[in-house]
């Protein structure tokens, strides 16, 4: 919130975000898309509890954290808050086998990173082991940097077939990161997912409905070239991010 007091930084939320929406608009109807099937989800790890609470008021509904410990504080925190009842929460970052446990009681609505067959493994076997039943996607490197976790589209077609069957566990999508500050790339890195997807929604008869690509610096080439969620956190939170 920096200088800003909570009814200033309540305005620049409500204002920014109807900025993001122009913006993903006008990217949705240069690709022939309808705006109203593209979605955004708030990424909150860089601010706190009051932050998602205006960020709320201004209109978002869906949060994401890329840790699992400060998902939970989170959610625990906005108990308080009677009128956050209605938010989803999303898992987003890196998840380690050893903190699938702390995820699922937190009840998310959707595990973004999805990167192994491993993962998905353990995902399933935990899921099943506390009657619940997880909605996820698939982490792909698309852009192939080593940098970068996920399954390679060659090792992803092969997976596939084995993943759909695992019990607790839903594919709902993928998810993708481009290489940052290369919109060439990036706008390569998302057509791959979409052809991706459109490949394997035909081989195996499923929707694969998400497309989880498009971050602050990117967003509107991601809509460009299909993503249907878009992952937003400085353009979203940070009044000194400039949109361009």
């Amino acid at each position: 919130m920096s200088d800003m007091t909570s009814e200033e930084y309540g305005r620049f939320l409500q204002k920014r975000r109807g900025e993001i929406l122009e913006r993903v608009e006008a990217a949705a109807r240069r690709a022939g898309r309808d705006s109203s099937k593209i979605s955004m989800i708030a990424v909150s790890k860089t601010v706190d509890i009051p932050e998602v609470v205006l960020a709320h008021a201004a209109g978002y509904q869906a949060f994401g954290e890329n840790r699992p410990q400060e998902l939970k504080r989170k959610i625990d925190g906005l108990a308080a808050y009677p009128e956050m009842s209605d938010v989803r929460f999303d898992m987003i970052g890196n998840l380690q086998t050893n903190k699938i446990n702390q995820v699922l009681d937190c009840d998310v609505t959707l595990v973004h990173s999805i990167s192994s067959s491993h993962l998905a493994q353990a995902v399933s076997k935990r899921a099943v082991a506390r009657g619940k039943h997880t909605h996820a996607l698939l982490e792909v490197n698309v852009s192939g940097e080593a940098s970068k976790s996920g399954f390679a589209p060659a090792e992803l077609r092969k997976a596939i077939g084995g993943l759909l069957e695992l019990p607790g566990l839903s594919i709902e999508g993928f998810m993708t990161m481009a290489p940052a500050g290369d919109m060439v790339a990036a706008r390569r890195t998302f057509s791959g997912l979409r052809e991706l997807r459109d490949e394997l929604a035909s081989s195996h008869g499923m929707p694969f409905k998400i497309l989880s690509c498009g971050m602050s610096d990117d967003f509107e080439i991601a809509v460009e070239e299909g993503a249907t969620l878009l992952r937003l956190g400085r353009v979203v939170f940070d009044p000194a991010y400039a949109l361009h």
